[in-house]
């Protein structure tokens, strides 16, 4: 398309996604209006052809002394997002000092970010042919792959995404299926997934939860931030069914946010049953076809209900009504790379915006959001009773110091455990590290296998016999030999979830045990198997890291066995002894659920430190009481505001001189208010085969925080960064 000849020339501000923090000018090839604001287009970078988006009215007025390159198409004729979301994302492009284009692309569905048009695509859909409805099965009982498929498409047709994942690894059998002509595919428009529920009704309220609802529900169309602080298993997900079923009635949308991939098919599941509208799932295990249907259907307001994970705070929305955050503590709210977005902040931002309620649910609420109910900004609603009968768990200290210890379980743990075996109920064991051994040491000489690219050991992998780092992800054979003095005489020092494992099978050798980290559950669907296997079992011993820690319900567990809480004790983050203390009462929260009363132990080697004893006999609000007391005495977060200059290079000096010339940038501009530290290694400096550096900013607030990054960004981004790569981290939830 070209401008009409009576058109004056037009100049656009374009948002590119790159990552420099500022809009670029083009000249536009066809009529442009406010109306186009937030519309994609492809323009010439470079010598690179990029999506971007238009970010303001477009001008008559041309920059003197540029020249200007031309737009090649618009690809929307609509803006992508409703007026709220691109406010939000404006916003949070201003407040994580972060490009606008980049803050855009991450806010696209992959598929739009390639160029697609914002429409359901069409999808391959497959059926039997004439022919194939015509062949008897029996017949290919030699050939059961092909008989499978074949029935299933007797029953219904099946698009090409959900044919593979019924199917996975066919694609051998559907050629030769077609080469017999048995199958027929058809280009057919796609449809959102959406889940219709059926509207169960559910137990009654206990007085805790209906104040809860009602809190909530009392005041529609106006915003508050609910914080609501209720022990594992008080009910926190009945408020949310209540709360959501209130919005819906009010022919609103609700967006719920869950921590991990992990609790979404169980989440669905419940609201399934018990909420009459329409739902759509949002997460990264989903085809991009799917995310794509689920972010349209919620923008065209087809949808009731959207669940995900972090990033389902991005979707359009037609009329939202409603957000809540599940386990609003969990640092996986929090993007650690690129656009290093808050999740849950963003959430409280939209909410706001659009003047609806949101809740923050947590048995263990983060410090900030503690800090803000203390200073009533959050009102604060808790649970404390267990819902129905179930009682709260025990917990239990086992010290470990002078103990005998088999593959780091100690003999009084696992006498407890065999009480709860006899008695047909269900064991979990927890311990936050995979693998068979954290390290692997020759006895003789003391080497130990390092990872070449990081300051760290290599992992033991017993069943592959193979050694990885879990920072970057390298791995390679484990050696056989010492690499020092080839000594045979190699040791297995430490316990992993693996090794934990095979002490169990070979200890209770008639008891099934089942391990749950991120290696039994790379395969699609194979964390839905297991978690189904352990709510329908008996006699089970789970062991598992910080992936059996949140919402999961297991009625017939009865006892916990935490098996190294130390390792927050120790750790150079100001943060581990609050995440400690969360990951020790989520793991503790999933014995005792149901009708049967539920123990934890916890093994130690430090049974007299302050702060187990604290968590340990007054619980987590007077623990958190305390760490908020440390935390403002020191200066600390949330009392102070804080933001991290990253850098990183193949040298160990280079980062640190760049960060050294952002310091001089900033310090003519900092004041008593402003507090500068650094430039300094990172705890771990080598990851990946880089060096890492870090200069860390201290803030009496936020907003003083803001304006001075502000300030000194614009003579930053002047800087030459050679061969260094660095990035900018706003409200960090580590220092690592």
């Amino acid at each position: 398309m070209s401008k009409q000849p009576d058109q004056p020339t037009q100049y656009l501000q374009i948002a590119v996604p790159t990552p420099l923090r500022r809009l670029f000018t083009y000249q536009a090839n066809t009529p442009i209006s406010q109306q186009h604001i937030g519309c994609r287009v492809w323009v010439p970078f470079g010598r690179r052809k990029l999506l971007a988006v238009i970010a303001t009215d477009p001008s008559s007025h041309k920059p003197n002394g540029v020249k200007l390159k031309t737009i090649e198409n618009l690809v929307d004729e609509q803006p992508l997002w409703p007026d709220e979301l691109w406010a939000m994302l404006n916003w949070a492009a201003q407040y994580y000092q972060h490009a606008l284009g980049d803050v855009l692309s991450t806010a696209m569905p992959a598929l739009l970010r390639q160029g697609k048009a914002a429409e359901y695509p069409s999808q391959l859909v497959w059926s039997l042919s004439s022919e194939g409805q015509s062949v008897n099965l029996d017949d290919l009982n030699r050939a059961p792959r092909q008989r499978a498929i074949m029935q299933a498409l007797q029953e219904t047709e099946l698009n090409d995404s959900a044919l593979r994942e019924q199917f996975p690894g066919s694609s051998e059998v559907i050629k030769k299926l077609l080469e017999k002509n048995w199958l027929s595919r058809h280009e057919q428009k796609g449809q959102a997934a959406i889940q219709q529920g059926e509207g169960e009704a559910g137990p009654a309220l206990n007085a805790e939860q209906a104040v809860a609802v009602t809190a909530v529900t009392k005041s529609p169309g106006h915003y508050a931030t609910y914080l609501l602080e209720g022990v594992t298993g008080s009910g926190k997900t009945e408020v949310y069914l209540h709360c959501i079923e209130a919005c819906v009635r009010r022919g609103q949308q609700a967006l719920i946010l869950i921590p991990e991939i992990g609790l979404t098919p169980q989440m669905i599941q419940r609201f399934s049953k018990r909420l009459d509208c329409r739902m759509g799932v949002l997460h990264s295990g989903l085809g991009d076809s799917e995310r794509l249907h689920t972010w349209l259907a919620a923008r065209a307001g087809e949808l009731d209900v959207v669940l995900g994970t972090r990033s389902a705070i991005f979707t359009a929305m037609k009329n939202i009504g409603l957000i809540i955050v599940d386990e609003e503590h969990d640092a996986s709210y929090k993007q650690q790379d690129s656009f290093r977005y808050s999740a849950r902040d963003l959430a409280i931002w939209r909410a706001s915006h659009n003047r609806c309620p949101i809740v923050l649910g947590s048995a263990t609420p983060s410090l900030e959001s503690l800090s803000n109910a203390e200073q009533g900004r959050y009102q604060l609603l808790t649970l404390k009773q267990r819902a129905g009968n179930a009682k709260p768990p025990q917990l239990k200290l086992l010290d470990m110091r002078s103990q005998p210890i088999d593959e780091g379980l100690s003999h009084r743990l696992l006498q407890v455990m065999k009480t709860h075996l006899d008695k047909n109920q269900q064991v979990l064991l927890f311990l936050n590290r995979r693998g068979f051994s954290p390290t692997l040491m020759c006895h003789d000489c003391g080497w130990i296998a390092h990872c070449p690219r990081c300051e760290t050991n290599m992992t033991y992998h017993h069943r592959d016999k193979r050694l990885r780092c879990h920072h970057c992800g390298s791995e390679r054979r484990a050696e056989l030999t010492c690499g020092e003095c080839q000594s045979e005489n190699l040791l297995n020092i430490g316990a992993g979830t693996e090794r934990i494992e095979s002490a169990l099978q070979q200890r209770f050798n008639d008891v099934e045990v089942i391990r749950i980290d991120r290696d039994t559950t790379r395969r699609k669907g194979s964390l839905e198997n297991l978690l189904k296997k352990v709510q329908h079992g008996q006699r089970q011993i789970l062991i598992g890291t910080q992936m059996l820690a949140k919402g999961h319900h297991f009625p017939n567990v009865t006892m916990v066995g935490i098996i190294d809480a130390d390792q927050g004790l120790h750790s150079p983050e100001f943060r581990a002894p609050e995440r400690m203390a969360q990951l020790i009462l989520q793991v503790a929260g999933r014995a005792g659920r149901a009708e049967q009363p539920g123990e934890v132990y916890i093994q130690t080697h430090h049974p007299d430190h302050p702060q187990v004893l604290t968590l340990i006999q007054s619980g987590y609000p007077e623990f958190a009481r305390q760490l908020l007391a440390e935390r403002k005495e020191v200066g600390l977060p949330p009392y102070t505001a804080m933001a991290i200059f990253r850098a990183e290079a193949v040298d160990r000096q280079s980062p640190q001189d760049f960060l050294q010339q952002i310091r001089q940038c900033l310090a003519p501009l900092a004041n008593n208010q402003i507090q500068l530290y650094g430039a300094m290694p990172a705890p771990m400096e080598k990851r990946a085969g880089r060096f890492r550096a870090q200069l860390i900013v201290q803030a009496s607030n936020r907003a003083t925080l803001q304006a001075f990054l502000a300030s000194g960004l614009s003579q930053i981004e002047n800087l030459k960064a050679n061969k260094v790569r660095w990035s900018l981290d706003v409200d960090p939830i580590d220092t690592y």
